[in-house]
């Protein structure tokens, strides 16, 4: 025999009274309404100049022989050296200070004493507020005379290399010199973010690493680069972008000329769009304004596509978390 079964419970009603809607409170509603003016209003400021940019731009895009600075025959043949130098010069100082933020953030993470790294982490944010004119200045009088030497050396042994080939300039302000600049520029702010992608990565991975028996820099190469791979490729691009719209420094240390050139050791060297806009602006008159500002666009967009490029390579790693 079967023990009788319980009465089943009587079903409560599938319809149920509705529940007051949450009372919206003032600070929410204020706190909503100030992100989405400022979110608004940083699309309406970029919109202004891309359209200022390109209005002003208009003359010096259509202008014929004679017109443009530098006896140009048109914008594009005035415009292709400037955009060369700014390249070229962001690639030499992002070669250089990629390795050195990547090694600097490792050593404060997971090398260093924890006074060392608070001190040398505090030293790196620091060496961020340090204005663009004083690195200029520190370029001419320090670095400039002080690898000089080691230039014509470099002209001497290895002038063999086209990028190295002489005659090496007697004074040390070479595109090289500003590279350099702009590497030490850029290393607090790529250091300052590898750094905290790097303190993100998940202990239990660290750790695990280190249980199977791997090296301190096994377990870094294992573990923490492949987790920071997206911020580290998020500090590069940053960089890039700092370096290519840097302005006083590279017009104090470099020896401009609308040339097209690789060599590096040389005295005349390309230059940036963005000196050459601090340089001649103040004597620009007509015409050449325009060319100017169409320069200014050209750079606008350079960048634009540096940071379009660089969230299209962070999308790819979006899947990739801690977790996984």
């Amino acid at each position: 025999m079967t023990a009788p079964t319980a009465a089943p419970p009587e079903r409560v009603s599938a319809v149920r009274p509705a529940r007051p809607g949450a009372k919206v409170r003032v600070g929410d509603r204020v706190f909503s309404t100030t992100t989405i003016v400022a979110g608004s209003l940083i699309l309406a400021i970029l919109a202004a100049v891309a359209i200022f940019l390109v209005i002003q731009s208009i003359p010096a895009l259509v202008a014929g022989p004679g017109e443009l600075p530098n006896d140009s025959t048109n914008f594009w043949q005035y415009v292709w050296p400037l955009t060369f130098g700014t390249v070229w010069a962001a690639f030499l100082a992002m070669l250089m200070a990629t390795p050195l933020s990547i090694g600097i953030a490792l050593f404060i993470t997971h090398y260093a004493p924890r006074r060392v790294s608070q001190t040398l982490g505090y030293i790196i944010d620091l060496l961020a507020a340090i204005p663009s004119v004083v690195f200029g200045l520190w370029g001419i009088v320090t670095i400039a005379p002080f690898v000089q030497p080691f230039y014509q050396w470099l002209g001497a042994n290895v002038g063999w290399f086209p990028l190295f080939a002489p005659p090496v300039s007697g004074t040390g302000r070479t595109i090289l010199t500003a590279a350099v600049v702009l590497a030490v520029m850029v290393i607090p702010i790529m250091t300052a973010i590898c750094r905290e992608v790097f303190l993100q990565t998940p202990r239990l991975h660290e750790e695990a690493a280190l249980a199977l028996g791997a090296t301190r820099w096994e377990m870094i190469r294992m573990s923490v680069l492949p987790f920071a791979r997206s911020g580290i490729i998020s500090s590069i691009m940053l960089g890039l972008g700092r370096a290519l719209g840097e302005t006083f420094a590279i017009a104090m240390v470099l020896s401009p000329a609308f040339i097209v050139k690789f060599a590096v050791l040389q005295a005349q060297n390309p230059n940036t769009i963005a000196a050459n806009i601090a340089l001649q602006f103040p004597e620009a008159t007509g015409v050449a304004v325009n060319a100017l500002v169409a320069s200014g666009l050209v750079l606008f967009a350079v960048t634009l596509l540096v940071n379009v490029l660089a969230r299209w390579i962070i999308s790819r790693r979006a899947a990739f978390s801690g977790a996984n």
